[in-house]
C-alpha cells in the first residue's frame, strides 16, 4: 500500500488521474511500552521469516543489493512481477496497453513473451539462489488492458474487472519458467533455479490494484468476488505447474480502508476484515450470504450449493498462509484503533486471526491460516512532511517493538521491511536509508533488534532482553555455530558501555530472549563482533531503576 507502488502503475500501464477521494485515502493511509511486559521469556516453535521488498534497489542492480540484503541477514526478498509489464513478443500479440485481443497467442508458455520482460526476474532467481537467499514472487496488476473489460471510468489502467482465466494464464507461464525445469537462456544446459514461495494479486481490497471495489454507492462488495475468481485461476496453474506444494500465499490486504458514504467506491479502499467476509460470502455475523445478497457477490445462494463452497475455491482453505500489510502508520503497533473493528493493521492482527479462523468454521473447514507479514513499515520526517510521518528514532524503536510482538505471536509467520531507501521524492519514506544511501536510525534497528518490554523498575530487578543478531544467520549460524552476543551496559553518569552477560545465541534466525538483573538507571545495548565484518551495535534502550 504506497504511492511508490502506484508510481510503478504509471510507469507500467499509463495510470490516469485519480478521483480526488482516492488520492485523499491514499495520502493519508499510505497508499498503501508494550501489552507483553509481564510476559516471561519463551522459546518460538517456528521460525519468524525476514521478508524485505526494495524493488527499485533490486531491479537496477539484482547482485548488488542481494549481497546487501545478506549482510543484513534478509530470509527472503519479494520480487513483485506485474502482469502487465511481460509484454508479449510481437507479431504473436500486441502491446499490453492495446484493447485488442492478442491473436494466436499462447499466454500459458513462457515462451509466447519476450525474452526482454523476463530478463531481471531471471537475474534475481540466479543471484537469489547463489546467495542462498530465498525469493517471494508476487504476481500481481496491472494488467494488460486487453485482458481487462471496457467500460472503465478515469482511473489507473490494468485493475478494472481483470479476467481471472487470462491471469491464470500469466500465473501458468511464470510458474513453469520458474519450475526448476526450464532452460536458462543465458547458460545452455542449465536451468533456471526453482521459485517455490508466491504471493496471488496485491492488495485486492484497494482500487488501484482491483477495481471496481464496490457499488451500489459502496454498500455492494465487488472485488472480493473478482479476488476469489483470481486465486481460483492462480491456484490452478500453481498446482497443474508443479507447485502444489510450494508457500502459496492469499490475502496481501491493505491494513485500513474507509467504510463510511459512499466509499470504497471505484479506487478507494475496504476495510480488509469486510472484504474477507464478502470473499468468504459470509455477513457481520459470520452468517452464509443466501438469495440476491449472495448472487450478487458471486457466492451460493442457497445451502446446497454452500456445501461445495470449500471443494470449489480450494486456495481459500488450503493455502499455507494469509499475507497482510499491517503498517499501523504513525502509531506504535500496540495502538488499537477502536473507532473501526475491521482494520487488520499490527495491532488488529488478532482480529484478523479470529476472523479467518470463523470463516473457515463456517464451512467445517479447521484450518487456521499462519500470518505473513509482506510490506511494512514506518514513513518518517525527515524526509517526509505528511502528518503521517515520525521521527526516525522514534521509528527505529516502534520497529523493534512490532518485531518482538511478531516473535511472540506463533500465527505470525514472517517479519517484513519494505523499503532499502527512500524515494528523491521523499514520498512514502520507509526506507532504512536516505534517499542518497545514508543509514537512518532504522537501518541499526533492522539490522540488529532490541526489545526490552519492562525499561523502568526497581534496582537489581531482572529485565527481559530480547534481540536478534540478524546478520549471524550467514554467518555461521545456518552451519550450527553460535553467535555470541554480548549485553551491554551504561550506567547514568559513565562514559564507557561493559559488557554484562554474553548470549550463546543458537537459534537459526539469530533470536534471542533472556532475563538480565540491571543493578541502577543507565543505558543498554547489544554488541555482535561479526567474525566475517565489522562488529556491529543495536540502538540504545534507556533505563529508570529506583
Amino acid at each position: 500500500m504506497r504511492l511508490l507502488r502506484c508510481r510503478r502503475n504509471i510507469r507500467t500501464a499509463g495510470l490516469l488521474a485519480l478521483p480526488a477521494a482516492a488520492l485523499l485515502t491514499l495520502a493519508v493511509a499510505g497508499c498503501g511500552g508494550s501489552s507483553h511486559a509481564s510476559r516471561t521469556p519463551t522459546a518460538r516453535h517456528h521460525p519468524l521469516e525476514t521478508i524485505f521488498e526494495s524493488d527499485t534497489e533490486l531491479e537496477a542492480d539484482p547482485a548488488g543489493t542481494l549481497d546487501l540484503f545478506r549482510r543484513l541477514g534478509v530470509d527472503r526478498v519479494r520480487v513483485y512481477i506485474p502482469w502487465g509489464a511481460l509484454g508479449s513478443r510481437p507479431p504473436l500479440a500486441p502491446d499490453p496497453t492495446s484493447r485488442t485481443p492478442p491473436p494466436n497467442f499462447d499466454a500459458t508458455n513462457p515462451a509466447a513473451y519476450p525474452e526482454s520482460g523476463w530478463a531481471v526476474y531471471d537475474e534475481i532467481d540466479r543471484e537469489a539462489h547463489a546467495r542462498g537467499v530465498g525469493l517471494d514472487y508476487t504476481l500481481a496488476a496491472p494488467a494488460p488492458v486487453w485482458a481487462t473489460q471496457p467500460g472503465e471510468p478515469p482511473g489507473p489502467v490494468g485493475v478494472w474487472k481483470p479476467s481471472a482465466s487470462d491471469f491464470g494464464k500469466f500465473v501458468h507461464a511464470v510458474a513453469t519458467r520458474y519450475s526448476g525445469h526450464y532452460p536458462d537462456p543465458l547458460h545452455p544446459g542449465r536451468k533456471l533455479p526453482r521459485i517455490s514461495f508466491w504471493g496471488i494479486w496485491n492488495e485486492p481490497n484497494l482500487g488501484i490494484d482491483l477495481a471496481p471495489q464496490a457499488i451500489d454507492r459502496g454498500k455492494l462488495e465487488v472485488s472480493p468476488a473478482f479476488y476469489r475468481r483470481i486465486v481460483d485461476a492462480a491456484w490452478s496453474s500453481l498446482q497443474a505447474t508443479g507447485h502444489g506444494g510450494d508457500t502459496i500465499l492469499i490475502g496481501e490486504l491493505a491494513p485500513q480502508g474507509r467504510s463510511v458514504g459512499p466509499y470504497p467506491g471505484n479506487f478507494d479502499m475496504m476495510v480488509p476484515l469486510r472484504f474477507v467476509r464478502a470473499l468468504y460470502c459470509v455477513d457481520s455475523s459470520y452468517h452464509e450470504l443466501r438469495g440476491t445478497a449472495a448472487a450478487q457477490r458471486g457466492c451460493p445462494t442457497t445451502a446446497a450449493d454452500s456445501a461445495h463452497f470449500a471443494a470449489q475455491h480450494p486456495g481459500l482453505f488450503h493455502a499455507a498462509g494469509f499475507a497482510d500489510h499491517p503498517y499501523p502508520q504513525n502509531q506504535a503497533p500496540n495502538f488499537a484503533n477502536t473507532l473501526e473493528p475491521d482494520y487488520a493493521d499490527f495491532a488488529a492482527l488478532p482480529n484478523l486471526e479470529r476472523t479467518l479462523d470463523r470463516v473457515q468454521l463456517v464451512y467445517g473447514s479447521s484450518t487456521r491460516f499462519d500470518i505473513y507479514s509482506t510490506e511494512f513499515g514506518y514513513k518518517t520526517n525527515p524526509p517526509e512532511k505528511l502528518i503521517r510521518a515520525i521521527p526516525p528514532a522514534r521509528a527505529a524503536v516502534y520497529l523493534n517493538q512490532a518485531e518482538y510482538m511478531s516473535w511472540r505471536d506463533p500465527r505470525i509467520r514472517s517479519y517484513d521491511q519494505y523499503l532499502l531507501k527512500d524515494s528523491p521524492s521523499g514520498d512514502f519514506a520507509t526506507g532504512i536509508e536516505t534517499a542518497t544511501g545514508a543509514p537512518k536510525p532504522t537501518y541499526d534497528a533492522f539490522r540488529f533488534p532490541v526489545w526490552m518490554p519492562v525499561t523502568t523498575s526497581s534496582k537489581g530487578a531482572s529485565l527481559e532482553v530480547w534481540g536478534d543478531v540478524r546478520p549471524a544467520r550467514y554467518a555461521g549460524l545456518q552451519s550450527g555455530h553460535p553467535a555470541k552476543v554480548e549485553i551491554q551496559f551504561q550506567p547514568g553518569g559513565a562514559s564507557t558501555f561493559k559488557t554484562v552477560r554474553t548470549v550463546s545465541v543458537t537459534d537459526p534466525y539469530g533470536y534471542f530472549d533472556v532475563r538480565q538483573p540491571f543493578d541502577g538507571s543507565g543505558t543498554v545495548r547489544l554488541r555482535w563482533a561479526n567474525p566475517h565484518g565489522p562488529t556491529i551495535f543495536s540502538r540504545s534502550v534507556s533505563l529508570t531503576l529506583k
